[in-house]
């Protein structure tokens, strides 16, 4: 059986199929009183939504929420919320030749040896589809951490590599309309454009591109995590993990970790402005397993999108080898669409952390 929740004190447990009528989710452990701005949820769904440009899948869905339950009179209750997502152009019959298929790159194959059934329509259960609710449910997260605590925390992520080509990793963190300003949400104007060019190519030759999204959590004070089994980067890594596509992260103001010494990696601790600080922020913010007070800084590495309409040798459910051309609306490169996702999952970790003490 799979596990269709994460989460200790705030658990989302995730429901729907890609071509089912409907994805949702129920996030539950979500404090009752407060106010909820429904325009930021939309907002941070429109980010994600498919058809957006040339560049991502056309497959067109709105993304309208209706929430069930857990939110009376614009207040949460305290109770399980509920949210649905209409799929209203799902269109099955493109799957058709996958019924008894595997596609290279996919766990169809295991999830048939595993379940012994499986829907085969553009992934079913497995498809990134099913992370549209995911996005609505980081998105009440975000508004409990943006009014937290004095100064707020916030989530910036953007997208910093595709495939080859790649930003310079730069200390100051971009706002969100920085990010947005541009079609692939790489907040540099020149790669950005290298980006674009590049995703349309593989676009053109039936390929896809992998590559990695850039994350900074700011505002969180010293203190978050446990030094032992419910460290802040093993917490992340495991909401970061668990999104479609994600092959590793990397803590640090950038990559180059492993390449120094202890000398030149250590951040000095200081005192400032009454309190304990560190000089430089090597690390990430976080040190020990706890948030040390500076950003917090790490990088998520996507792999290419697995269904291409390039042929690709496979096989059968009866084990014959054949050639398969995937049909369907998938996206060249997941990165542009996944930007949302992350910031969704890291604002989840985060506030179920801070419920720890709360």
């Amino acid at each position: 059986m799979s596990s269709n929740s994460i989460g200790k004190n705030l658990v989302l447990t995730s429901f729907g199929e890609s071509h089912g009528p409907a994805v949702g989710c129920v996030l539950d452990g979500f404090p009752s009183g407060f106010k909820i701005d429904f325009e930021k949820i939309q907002s941070q769904l429109n980010r994600r939504r498919p058809g957006q440009s040339a560049l991502t899948t056309e497959r067109k869905e709105d993304d309208q929420f209706e929430i069930l339950s857990g939110i009376f009179e614009g207040k949460t209750l305290g109770t399980p919320i509920t949210v649905v997502i209409a799929n209203k152009d799902s269109n099955p019959k493109d799957y058709d030749n996958l019924k008894n298929t595997y596609r290279p790159g996919h766990a169809d194959v295991l999830w048939q040896t595993q379940m012994g059934h499986r829907d085969h329509r553009g992934g079913g259960r497995s498809s990134a589809r099913i992370t549209a609710p995911w996005v609505a449910a980081g998105a009440l997260a975000e508004q409990f951490l943006s009014e937290f605590q004095e100064g707020s925390i916030t989530v910036t992520a953007w997208v910093q590599q595709v495939q080859n080509v790649s930003s310079n990793h730069s200390h100051k963190v971009p706002s969100r309309e920085d990010i947005d300003k541009s079609i692939v949400r790489c907040p540099n104007p020149e790669t950005s454009l290298q980006i674009e060019k590049a995703i349309l190519q593989a676009k053109e030759e039936g390929d896809s591109l992998g590559g990695s999204i850039r994350v900074a959590i700011q505002g969180v004070k010293a203190g978050l995590g446990s030094p032992i089994f419910r460290k802040l980067n093993a917490i992340l890594s495991y909401y970061m993990l668990n999104i479609n596509a994600v092959k590793g992260i990397y803590f640090g103001e950038d990559n180059e970790t492993h390449k120094r010494k202890g000398s030149e990696n250590n951040d000095t601790w200081i005192h400032e402005d009454g309190a304990i600080k560190t000089k430089t922020n090597h690390a990430g913010g976080i040190v020990g397993g706890m948030s040390s007070g500076s950003d917090i800084l790490f990088e998520v590495f996507f792999k290419p999108t697995s269904s291409i309409s390039k042929e690709q040798q496979t096989i059968n459910s009866t084990g014959e080898s054949v050639q398969l051309k995937v049909d369907g609306r998938h996206d060249p490169c997941v990165l542009p669409r996944a930007v949302p996702i992350v910031e969704s999952m890291c604002a989840l970790a985060i506030m179920d952390l801070i419920l720890d003490k709360n």
